[in-house]
């Protein structure tokens, strides 16, 4: 049966200071890189065959510290990052085809890209509950439907994401792939809220810790079979 790995990114030089990331591009810090080894040791008897990751480089770093720590998990295979582009000044990277043989494709994707903040991008947390007052801000933040001020709520990141593991990632477990997927905390709750089929309610009280491996079996109905969580 597939194996369909979930992993939230490291920790992040903004998740470190306690700040509203969404799509700002902020590498992970160096807790966060050891936190993807960690994860890529917990991972060592799992062999992926394919790995999708968002845009943002703290979920494309998470993604390559796992898949190039131990070697063993991508079972010889080099990882090639695919960059999807429809732009024709891309330098003829789509050119190259690929060889599955001896490579292991990391496709990049913003529709795993994390929930969008907004106007709170940039800003401290514990500064932001202060101004706005922290019942406001655990609405915007914990909300089901609740966007924060020119942002995207976690219904608007579900839509976004969900059609694309459905049409993109959850072929390749049906079809008996292990998959690595390495996103964000929403991007990620999108995904597991459509594969555990919880509510509005539930879902959003699920928290991911960073770089914690949840691994899902997948039958061949793109079913969840047995699900745990590499603490």
């Amino acid at each position: 049966m597939a194996k369909l790995i979930l992993i939230r990114h490291g920790q992040s030089l903004w998740n470190a200071a306690n700040k509203f990331t969404g799509w700002v591009d902020v590498p992970l810090s160096k807790q966060g890189r050891a936190e993807a080894t960690i994860a890529a040791y917990k991972l060592k008897d799992y062999r992926i065959r394919v790995c999708f990751t968002s845009l943002l480089f703290r979920a494309i770093e998470t993604a390559i510290v796992i898949l190039t720590e131990r070697e063993e998990i991508c079972d010889g295979r080099i990882p090639i990052i695919k960059h999807e582009a429809d732009d024709e000044d891309w330098h003829g990277w789509d050119n190259y085809q690929g060889n599955l043989e001896w490579e292991l494709p990391v496709y990049l994707t913003p529709s795993l890209d994390e929930r969008y903040y907004g106007q709170l991008q940039g800003l401290n947390k514990a500064e932001t509950a202060a101004k706005f007052g922290t019942e406001q801000v655990q609405r915007w933040r914990r909300s089901y439907a609740v966007a924060p001020p020119g942002g995207e709520s976690l219904a608007d990141t579900v839509d976004r994401a969900v059609p694309f593991f459905r049409d993109r990632i959850l072929p390749h477990s049906i079809g008996g792939e292990n998959v690595l997927i390495a996103a964000h905390g929403n991007s990620l709750r999108a995904i597991v809220k459509h594969l555990e089929n919880l509510s509005e309610t539930a879902i959003i009280k699920i928290e991911l810790g960073t770089a914690i491996p949840i691994i899902y079996d997948i039958d061949d109905r793109g079913r969840v079979a047995n699900k745990i969580i590499l603490n």
